[in-house]
């Protein structure tokens, strides 16, 4: 009897909770005790949260003998099947070879360019006592469905993929994370293991912020001083660092490998003080100013009146587009305090026929809205609860005339903001931002005025402020990171708190089991 009571408390509580979209003090802290204990089915796990899921039958035990088969014929596919071998060997203990043929027992990969209903990167995964089989359009969905089937396997130990089948594709096409090189100078090797990170979790783009008026991070060769002296130091002093056109180069092979697009940014005409202090002529007066070490914005400005500020604008992006293969050069073009209104929708024009002129779609801060963003411009949100409607409405016109949005509310997904008033790291400019505010916000009706259609997908940035190290990065990210890719990926009809943080709480060992560290954030009922 007593079981059965239990049993009714827990159902009760999770139908209670489901039609909450904020917490609720102390009911819902005795809410998330009683949770703790309800560990969801393993098909009820996956996030993000897959768009159709039918679980039953007898499942694939994974043994010794096991093997994954990539059929033939395909470079990529059995790429994705080495890669997919890799993450499993780990937590499975098993050897799993990689094997050409598509019959037999085993994990099987299969590309079916016919199947319309999987879309760009969707997949079909099936797990029966005969094997386990990832079936996708594109080499993109088979990758996906490779991460779906590492949340099936046990986090150690060989053991069983449940049998049932999962059948999923994307909301959104843009699900970005961005990482702040220039506040905290970061390494490759350091931003390739965020990356991994978040690839499992179907992220498909990296937003890296390269360039602040505290560290210039990535090579030019046309104007070397921007990294060799705009490139050392950050916010308080510390050594600082710059990239080579070499690591960018290596950054950007990886992600593609992981499906990952490389979205990089330079900030300006404001944000730019490390340019200005490498180079006297961008400034106004010919004098270059000091190296900035501190945190506050808006100060700095391009000058705008020069010809060799435009000449600066197009030699860097230049570079910056032969390197990059994906189709987004972001600008920046926030805060510019320092700008008059005039000069600064001139400067945008300029810089954004600039990234036209290298066959590249421009990607800006919503600021843009402001100016007159150019044909297939891509705007990125950045603004919360308390920006005034007039900004709003810019954005929203902005889209009604086709220019679509990258959705990041500052008091939902930035990764920066503190999660309550105890987080030693972060900022609270735009409030606290606990576990369950970052989640309960849904992209497609989040902005007033702007239709799901006008939405390429969701972001969430980490700046570097405070963040100097790989434990602050994995502290600040984690688990937010993981909501807004559920958000990115996931049908609305699937965003509900209550199963989301019994999922995102099955995770907490396989973060740990990765050695990733995460805020236990009360408002999940970690195990």
């Amino acid at each position: 009897m007593r079981r059965v009571l239990r049993a009714l408390g827990v159902l009760l509580i999770l139908t209670a909770a489901v039609s909450c979209t904020e917490p609720s003090g102390a009911d819902d802290a005795k809410s998330g005790e009683l949770l703790r204990h309800a560990e969801p089915p393993p098909y009820e796990r996956i996030l993000p949260a897959p768009a159709a899921v039918r679980p039953g039958g007898a499942g694939y035990r994974l043994v010794p003998g096991t093997v994954i088969r990539t059929g033939t014929g395909s470079e990529e596919v059995r790429q994705i099947g080495e890669r997919l071998a890799e993450q499993l060997r780990g937590p499975s203990g098993l050897p799993l070879p990689v094997v050409d043929g598509g019959a037999g027992d085993g994990i099987l990969l299969r590309l079916d360019e016919s199947a319309a209903e999987l879309a760009e990167e969707g997949y079909r995964l099936e797990s029966t006592a005969a094997a386990v089989t990832l079936t996708a359009r594109t080499p993109a969905g088979l990758f996906y469905a490779g991460q779906t089937l590492r949340q099936l396997v046990p986090a150690s130990g060989a053991g069983e993929v449940p049998g049932g089948t999962v059948a999923d594709r994307p909301r959104f096409a843009y699900r970005g994370a961005m990482i702040d090189i220039a506040r905290h100078y970061f390494t490759v090797p350091q931003v390739k293991r965020y990356l991994d990170q978040l690839a499992q979790y179907k992220i498909n783009k990296l937003h890296v912020h390269l360039t602040d008026d505290q560290g210039w991070r990535l090579a030019v060769d046309s104007w070397p001083r921007l990294a060799e002296y705009g490139g050392v130091g950050g916010v308080g002093g510390g050594p600082g660092g710059h990239w080579t056109k070499d690591d960018y180069r290596e950054l950007v092979e990886y992600a593609a490998e992981r499906y990952v697009e490389v979205v990089p940014e330079i900030d300006m005409p404001g944000h730019t003080n490390a340019a200005l202090a490498s180079y006297p002529e961008l400034n106004c007066d010919g004098k270059a100013p000091d190296r900035y070490t501190g945190i506050k914005v808006g100060f700095s400005s391009l000058c705008v009146s020069k010809e060799v500020t435009y000449e600066f604008v197009e030699d860097v992006l230049r570079e910056l587009a032969a390197l990059t293969p994906g189709r987004y050069l972001h600008i920046g073009g926030d805060e510019a305090h320092a700008t008059p209104a005039a000069d600064y929708a001139a400067f945008m024009k300029r810089a954004q026929e600039a990234v036209a002129g290298q066959g590249k779609t421009v990607v800006a801060w919503h600021q843009l809205a402001a100016a007159e963003p150019a044909p297939g411009a891509v705007l990125q949100w950045w603004g919360h609860d308390k920006t005034p409607a007039a900004e709003r409405d810019r954005v929203a016109a902005a889209a009604k005339a086709g220019h679509r949005l990258i959705l990041s509310p500052a008091d939902r997904a930035y990764l920066d903001m503190k999660y309550d008033k105890d987080t030693a790291l972060g900022l609270a400019w735009a409030g606290h931002v606990p576990v369950r505010r970052s989640y309960a916000w849904d992209p497609g009706t989040h902005l007033a005025g702007v239709p799901e259609s006008a939405v390429l997908g969701v972001e969430a940035p980490l700046w570097t402020e405070t963040i100097a190290t790989r434990a602050d990065l994995e502290l600040m990210a984690f688990p937010r990171v993981l909501g807004i890719a559920e958000l990115g990926w996931s049908p609305a009809a699937k965003l509900d708190w209550a199963a989301y943080s019994q999922r995102l709480a099955s995770h907490g060992p396989r973060l740990t089991a990765q050695d990733i560290g995460y805020f236990r954030a009360p408002d999940v009922p970690w195990p």
